[in-house]
């Protein structure tokens, strides 16, 4: 699909859903198709962007050149003349750019619901929250307006909303990510990062948005031989939480294990002690330095378009002593040891990413108790300098419930190859109208697949164009004289490769695929009769190429 396609079926697509608190800055459409077709050019003229026709959507509180940054207060807005390095980055690789999305005010909250443009709902139950502060970003994402969107994370706004809306979150190293045009939540521990529907295209992102980030590079202990390691509380230190999420999260530990695994205990305590001070402690006097005194200015004038809650957190800040500071720098600095003690020489550590998921009407109850208990596992990430990654890993009573895996600095490619082994379901290879933007593809994502990656098969096989409606192609192994295909790997829930196949109709039929690598996987064939007068669009070298050769 055209990059210009894509823009105007992303447009249709933000129609038909009717979710407008998702966005602060949602681009004229006539821009954004003008932007694809100068980028359709490009590639027509032969140039390589991986990231070509992806569509982007960004976080309010980061720089998006010609969009009112907002940091989700009206009067803060200013209009940026250049991105942010983050989008910059996205952009050079042929993201397009919707819009910037909704978050919690200055980026102050786990919620989703501080913001005067409205609470952001979540994705799959408009009665709960979407999570913050990145609830936007998420949101975008989670019903398919976007493909990536950039947050932010301080306290687990890049990981709480990808658990709540079923897709995943990376949060890198501090500092693998510049966080050169963001407004600060905490400067200190402030990381930009990514939402994506798989992990595959998270991990795509993040390769070209890290860059040598300043920061010496530790000596990492050489890992040992054997299988990963991950470490595992005792299920008492989990403390309360939502009903059936327990159960579910032992689930994800028994398919860590049954992936091979190696689990061991490991005492939370000092990860859970930490996390309470970055509220309850003198950490957050850094919010005051971050916007405090605009705020205070702007309550001398009215105070319109502050939120209630977040004024009250930045404005108490204002007034906590030097010296408070200073002992939880101590008491912090004693902590940090003990956790990676802890850790000991487990790769990662995982966890429920949050306790539960609150309704909308919870959170209005008690927006500081509801809000403290969501950062029960992500608080202290960053305040111990680790890595981490959120994805899902299952459904408690038909809503989304996720986990995270968090290591070490710069770790974080070790962290995704893990995360990769609580991705259940059975892979399946296309190569025409299933393909990422063709007609069929919406039958897959109904089935609840997921995006692997694209790729080839070996160099066996010929394509045909078929006469069927829509149009498709027949992949058929050749004897001799064959070639690769492109084709594109799914990963379906076992359920839904079942229903796939019952719906699937003749001449196609699901067969046995070898991929250019020499692994094989379940994948469309075409039957030999269907063949009698059908094109030999081999040479194009998958059905994208012959489309393009159509025009």
């Amino acid at each position: 699909m055209s990059a210009l396609a894509r823009v105007q079926s992303a447009y249709a697509r933000v129609e038909a859903v009717d979710r407008p608190e998702i966005w602060i800055g949602l681009r004229r459409r006539a821009e954004v198709e003008k932007e694809a077709e100068a980028l359709d050019a490009r590639l027509a003229a032969g140039e390589h962007l991986p990231l070509a026709g992806r569509l982007l959507a960004v976080k309010g509180n980061i720089d998006a050149a010609g969009l009112p940054t907002t940091a989700g207060c009206p009067a803060y807005a200013y209009t940026p003349g250049e991105d942010a390095p983050a989008v910059a980055r996205l952009r050079a690789a042929g993201a397009l750019v919707l819009g910037t999305t909704n978050l919690d005010q200055f980026a102050t909250g786990l919620v989703g619901t501080r913001s005067p443009y409205g609470a952001v709902r979540n994705a799959l139950d408009p009665t709960r929250v979407s999570g913050g502060s990145s609830s936007g970003s998420a949101v975008a994402v989670a019903l398919g307006l976007v493909d990536l969107a950039l947050g932010t994370d301080t306290a687990g706004s890049g990981r709480v909303p990808a658990a709540f809306n079923g897709i995943v979150g990376l949060k890198p190293t501090r500092g693998l990510v510049p966080a050169t045009g963001v407004v600060p939540a905490c400067a200190s521990l402030d990381c930009v990062t990514v939402f994506a529907r798989t992990l595959p295209e998270a991990e795509e992102a993040l390769g070209h948005l890290a860059r040598p980030s300043g920061r010496a590079l530790p000596a990492l202990p050489q890992r040992a031989p054997g299988p990963w390691r991950v470490a595992v509380p005792p299920t008492a230190q989990l403390g309360e939480l939502d009903a059936g999420w327990a159960e579910a999260y032992e689930a994800a530990v028994a398919q860590l294990v049954a992936a091979g695994a190696e689990v061991r205990t490991l005492d939370l305590t000092p990860f859970t002690e930490a996390a309470a001070m970055l509220y309850e402690g003198a950490f957050v006097a850094e919010r005051y330095t971050a916007v405090g005194s605009f705020v205070d200015k702007l309550l001398t004038e009215g105070g319109t378009g502050l939120d209630p809650t977040v004024t009250g957190i930045i404005t108490r800040a204002r007034d906590i002593p030097a010296h408070r500071l200073f002992a939880d720098q101590d008491r912090l600095a004693a902590l940090r040891p003990r956790a990676l003690a802890a850790l000991g020489d487990a790769d990662a550590l995982l966890l429920p990413t949050a306790p539960g998921h609150p309704t909308l009407a919870e959170v209005a109850a008690d927006p500081l108790g509801a809000n403290a208990r969501l950062g029960r596992f992500t608080n202290s990430t960053n305040l111990f300098d680790l890595a981490a990654v959120a994805v899902p890993a299952g459904t408690v009573d038909g809503l989304p419930f996720g986990v995270m895996l968090i290591g070490p600095a710069f770790t974080d490619e070790r962290l995704a190859r893990m995360a990769a082994l609580l991705r259940p379901g059975t892979r399946v290879a296309v190569v025409g109208a299933h393909l990422s933007g063709q007609p069929l593809n919406p039958q897959l994502l109904a089935l609840g697949a997921e995006w692997e990656r694209t790729t080839a098969t070996a160099a066996a096989y010929r394509l045909y164009a078929l006469a069927t409606t829509p149009p498709k192609p027949g992949l058929v192994r050749a004897g001799t004289g064959g070639a690769a295909i492109e084709a594109e790997v799914w990963r379906l829930p076992a359920e839904g490769l079942g229903r796939l196949l019952a719906g699937l109709p003749r001449p196609m039929a699901l067969g046995r695929v070898e991929l250019a690598d020499g692994t094989h996987v379940p994948g469309f064939l075409c039957e030999p009769c269907a063949l009698d007068g059908a094109e030999d669009i081999t040479a194009y070298g998958g059905w994208r190429g012959y489309l393009r050769h159509r025009g």
